[in-house]
Order: C-alpha cells, then structure tokens, then sequence
C-alpha cells in the first residue's frame, strides 16, 4: 500500500484553494449564474472528460490504471443530456472546445499515449471533485438558474453510485493499491496541480464572459435609471 490518496489531497491543497477563488467560481458558489456562461461550462466539460474517458479506456489494462478504472464515474453521457437541454437537438453543431479547453484536451491525449500512469492525476482532480461537491453544484444550480426537476443538471447525478461517500473512500483504497514508486507519487502529484491550473484556465475564460455581462446589466440599469429620471 501507498499514500497517494493523502499525497494527492495534501499536495494539491493550495491549487484547490486557487480555483475556488476565481471570479467564475466564487460567483457560482454564491448563487450567481448566467445560464450561457454555464451552458459554455457544460460544453467545455463534455470535451474534457471525453478526452479522459477515451485515453483511460484505450489505457484501461494498464497496471496502474486498471486500479481507478471505474466507468460508473463516466459523465460523457451525461453531458450529453446537459448539452441538449441547453443547446437543443443541434447540440453537436452548437459547440466547440474554448482555447483553454484544446490546451487540456491536447494534454490529456498527449500523456494517455505517453505517460498514462498520469492520467490518475486527471481522473482524481475531476471525479473526486465532482463526488465531494456535486449535490451542493446541482442545488446550487437549479435555484439560480430556476431549473426544474432534474433537467440541465445530469452531469451532477451518478445514477450508478447508491452512497458518493463510501464510493470516494473505495476509490482512495484503490489510489492506494496502485504499485506506484515515490517517484511516480511526485510526478503524479505534479500532474495534478497542472491538472487544476488547466481547470482554472477554463474558469478564467468564463470569467470574461461573466464580466461582459455584469457590465452590459449595470449599463443598462443606469440606463434605465436615467430614463426616469428624465421622465420624471
């Protein structure tokens, strides 16, 4: 047994703290959403874990990677659902990955066929992520954008999961049961924190569309409060 589990959690503890602190993000968590500016979040993320899923599938006999090779974490599909709330039937058409996004994909694909062992830094920053925080996300989500039911939140449903809490505690046991050097820790800690930066990245280019349309709402509220003025 190793201690990437703890290794990974204490060693990417400041970037965790960073992506939480960019404007898009701090706006989400405070119930500050814009739905185009999501539906962007949602394409983008299609791309990114399309990009994972296919590199740990091709590299799913690996004898590290077959440890975390669970495809009830998948969220391609349910993506899929998302983008077509969002973007309609035509949803493939619809979308492109951002220049962020390509820089992450590209990443990805490059060490699944290079160095897939660090595919785990990729796999563990997005799922544990997306186990620890998800319900908080979705109820977050549904009440500022005003959604109804479960449509436009399937990427935070893990339909083949009955209990997150004692998944994400297997999923540290098989962390730990990868036969893993120190070495490999570091370079697998490493990745992670890149792993993040690339997340923040993306996050950043949302947080100029995000700005765009605070200004426009701002503008036209002064607008408007002059309007009356003058009518008055």
């Amino acid at each position: 047994m190793n201690n990437l589990a703890k290794e990974l959690r204490e060693g990417t503890t400041k970037s965790h703290s960073m992506a939480e602190n960019v404007t898009f993000v701090k706006s989400f968590l405070s119930g500050v959403i814009d739905k185009k500016a999501y539906r962007k979040l949602v394409a983008n993320l299609y791309f990114v874990y399309s990009a994972i899923e296919e590199e740990m599938y091709n590299n799913r006999s690996n004898p590290m990677i077959n440890h975390i090779f669970f495809t009830e974490l998948n969220r391609k599909e349910s993506l899929e659902k998302d983008l077509e709330f969002y973007y309609g039937p035509t949803w493939k058409e619809e979308i492109e990955p951002s220049p962020a996004t390509n820089v992450y994909i590209g990443r990805i694909h490059t060490i699944g066929k290079n160095q897939p062992e660090l595919l785990i830094a990729h796999a563990y920053t997005r799922y544990l992520g997306d186990l620890s925080g998800g319900q908080i996300l979705k109820k977050i989500a549904q009440n500022a954008m005003n959604l109804q039911g479960e449509a436009g939140i399937a990427f935070y449903n893990f339909e083949l999961i009955e209990d997150e809490q004692v998944f994400k505690n297997r999923y540290r046991e098989a962390l730990n049961s990868i036969p893993v050097s120190e070495e490999s820790i570091k370079k697998i800690v490493a990745e992670a924190n890149i792993a993040f930066t690339l997340n923040m990245k993306i996050f950043e280019e949302l947080n100029s569309s995000f700005l765009k349309i605070m200004t426009m709402l701002s503008l036209n509220a002064i607008k408007n409060l002059r309007d009356k003025i003058l009518r008055n």
